[in-house]
């Protein structure tokens, strides 16, 4: 399979990277925003599209990219929510709606959402708001594609590996290695489902 790894210098998307390709099968193709095989901006269209017309037609896109704000509610204005929401939320929708076109038949698109959307932690509104936005869209495209295309997310918990500079927002949460997250983006690809939310550690 051509697969698209969208954030693959990330925690998540290094080891996905090194997971899927353990197989000969599978032609991974590394992508982000300052490095990589290839360089994309997922809050612009005209980057993402730029991104596809170079690569051609894939197998499947994986997004393991997007920040959220982690800050207290009574500190955070509009304009700070609506920012964020671009980056995690609207920018992942923003690489499926143009990457469904690029996707062969029988592709695949996996997204990531998190655990605060169904364990709410302080300074975390921002990042529940956009996490349930991901999972409500998954859900629901997942009825509208065509051509066996089909679309999940993974929503893992804090990872160990980023405990040094999430392990704050998280007192008590016990870390999953983002090795046993990558599985779940394997099962996403090469598995037969569509409109799931593959849940780790939580």
């Amino acid at each position: 399979m051509k697969i698209v790894v969208i954030g693959a210098s990330g925690d998540i998307g290094r080891s996905v990277v090194q997971e899927l390709g353990r197989d000969d099968k599978h032609d991974v193709i590394r992508v982000g925003r300052s490095g990589g095989d290839h360089r994309v901006d997922i809050t612009r269209d005209d980057s993402v599209r730029s991104l596809f017309e170079h690569l051609g037609f894939v197998d499947a896109i994986i997004v393991a990219a997007g920040n959220v704000i982690l800050a207290p509610v009574e500190k955070m204005t509009p304009a700070d929510f609506h920012l964020g929401l671009q980056d995690k939320l609207l920018s992942q929708v923003r690489v499926a709606l143009i990457g469904q076109h690029y996707l062969n038949d029988g592709g695949s698109i996996t997204l990531t959402s998190g655990i605060a959307v169904d364990d709410p932690i302080a300074h975390g509104s921002h990042a529940a708001a956009s996490n349930a936005g991901i999972e409500g869209f998954v859900r629901a495209a997942a009825c509208d594609f065509h051509r066996g295309i089909r679309i999940n997310a993974v929503s893992p918990t804090v990872l160990i590996e980023s405990m040094d500079r999430f392990g704050p927002f998280f007192p008590g949460y016990e870390g999953v290695p983002a090795a046993q997250v990558a599985l779940a983006y394997r099962r996403s690809v090469e598995g037969v489902h569509s409109g799931r939310v593959y849940r780790i550690g939580h």
